[in-house]
């Protein structure tokens, strides 16, 4: 299967597809409506309850407390009035002594108030005594008249004692039956109380029992219809990302959760396409690394062809010209002396650029030499290894401190050598060279500068002049393979910088480059 590497992979829309059976799902929002209005209707059903059980003993209280209870005591009092109007007149009737009728007339008093409550009593619904008040007020009047005033007046024919005492029992009867039939009205209105009570606790328990099995069946309908499906989503979607990509995501619930449940399962069914482009990726990228690895062991056994087959014929013709060169020198023409001359040129520029290209394609092989190295250490290495050149061109190597670092110090000393060695090289005319080497810490990195007074670059060749094999100069101009830069920069990237000309307004060339700190100084 071949991909395109060059192309990111396909985004496919993240399409969610609503089944059927999703769509005939009730929504949350209907679920949640006709919850709410079951719950209303439900309060509303318990208010309605309340107000009547509360109106119905509220009723009762009021038909005991301010109707039977306060006519039965004022029953009693009519019944006590009239006693003591009989009272004082049988005294009266006996002794003949006015202050003995005081009983009697203050009992009148006290009975027309009896007699107005008991009346007000019946009309606030206590009919049932009208009669009974009645045959009171019957006797009480025939007592009064053939008895009573009688006597009172002092008559001459006034009735015996003994006839007023049987009239007056009569008066005693009528009271003692209306006293009766109030104790009657005033047992039932307790009872009636007592019933509204019991149907006003009635009323709160079903009210209760009602509410919580709402809230039960609310609970239930709850866990099973929105947090079951969504645990159950939960619970597959943790599958998935575990690693169980083949694991469909479906689950029942409200229509919400449903056609959250199918976006999930085109989600995964989304990135399932891509995980397999991606692992196609994959497998041409190992194809590709296969191929690389083939590449550079061919790369590896050419390096070896060249580092021995070829460099021992070249070795071998550069000696054979060199000793043509000194032991016919001034013996041939002045034109054989100068084709011999060419070719122990060639020979020789032949075998720096094969000793270059070897060290270019040894770069970056293997992190096993890397230690910490002392930059200062190297650099002077790096010096001394210069120090020919530099008494050539009558110049100066300044290195300043620098740092220590985690790296290959052979390939960090041929970069600095490449630096420095430019530096003394491509200098100005009757200008002495002067290299100075040195360091800043920025952040976690180490920024080398390498900066001289010579002849500069352009800012506009600052990409190419690390390009391998690309000169600004002629080889008659400025002798070397082109491969430097080229090999400094491959070496600094091995060890994890960067590396690039710093544009200045002064003469001369500033090269810099970064170096990774050592991890304890970049914890610091």
């Amino acid at each position: 299967m071949n991909v395109d590497l060059t192309r990111p992979p396909r985004r496919r829309a993240l399409r969610s597809r609503r089944s059927e059976e999703s769509g005939q799902r009730w929504p949350l929002s209907r679920v949640f409506a006709v919850g709410a209005s079951l719950a209303a209707l439900i309060a509303l059903a318990a208010i309605a309850l309340g107000a009547v059980a509360l109106s119905r003993l509220a009723d009762a209280r009021s038909g005991l407390v301010d109707v039977a209870s306060p006519a039965l005591v004022s029953a009693q009092q009519l019944a006590v009035a009239l006693v003591d109007q009989e009272t004082g007149v049988r005294g009266f009737d006996l002794a003949g002594r006015p202050e003995f009728l005081e009983p009697y007339w203050s009992g009148i008093g006290a009975q027309d108030a009896a007699v107005v409550a008991l009346e007000a009593a019946v009309d606030r619904g206590l009919e049932e005594i009208a009669p009974d008040l009645a045959a009171v007020r019957a006797a009480e009047q025939r007592w009064r008249a053939e008895y009573a005033q009688p006597v009172i007046g002092a008559a001459s024919d006034a009735p015996a004692p003994e006839t007023g005492l049987a009239l007056f029992d009569e008066v005693r009867a009528a009271t003692r039956e209306l006293v009766a039939d109030l104790e009657a009205q005033r047992g039932a209105a307790y009872d009636r109380m007592d019933d509204a009570s019991s149907f006003l606790v009635g009323v709160g328990v079903a009210i209760s029992a009602v509410l919580a099995s709402f809230l039960v069946a609310a609970g239930i309908g709850l866990a099973r219809g929105v947090l079951g499906p969504l645990s159950e989503l939960a619970h597959k979607v943790r599958e998935v990302v575990s690693g169980d990509v083949q694991r469909p995501v479906r689950v029942g619930g409200p229509r919400e959760i449903s056609e959250l449940g199918e976006d999930v399962e085109a989600m995964r069914r989304h990135i399932l396409r891509d995980l397999d482009d991606a692992q196609a990726v994959n497998r041409r990228l190992d194809e590709q690394a296969r191929e690389l690895a083939r590449s550079n062991q061919d790369l590896e056994q050419f390096a070896y062809v060249a580092s021995h087959d070829l460099q021992e014929p070249l070795r071998k013709v550069s000696s054979f010209c060199q000793l043509l060169q000194r032991r016919y020198s001034g013996q041939l023409d002045e034109r054989a002396d100068q084709y011999i001359a060419f070719a122990v040129d060639g020979a020789q520029r032949m075998q720096r650029l094969i000793n270059d290209l070897l060290a270019f394609s040894r770069v970056g092989r293997s992190t096993e030499d890397f230690r910490t190295v002392d930059l200062s250490g190297v650099a002077a290495s790096a010096a001394a290894q210069l120090e020919s050149v530099r008494e050539e061109a009558g110049g100066e190597l300044v290195i300043d401190e620098l740092p220590t670092v985690s790296g290959d110090p052979g390939l960090l000393q041929v970069l600095l050598a490449n630096l420095l060695g430019n530096g003394l090289k491509f200098r100005r005319e009757d200008v002495p060279p002067v290299v100075r080497a040195q360091a800043r810490r920025d952040g976690a990195t180490w920024e080398i500068t390498v900066s001289d007074n010579g002849i500069g670059i352009e800012p506009e060749y600052g990409e190419k002049i690390f390009v391998i094999f690309q000169r600004l100069h002629g080889r008659e101009v400025y002798p070397g393979t082109g491969i430097g830069l080229a090999l400094s920069k491959k070496i600094v990237e091995f060890h994890g910088g960067r590396i690039g000309l710093v544009s200045g307004s002064g003469p001369g060339t500033t090269i810099r480059f970064t170096l990774p700190a050592l991890p304890e100084e970049a914890d610091e």
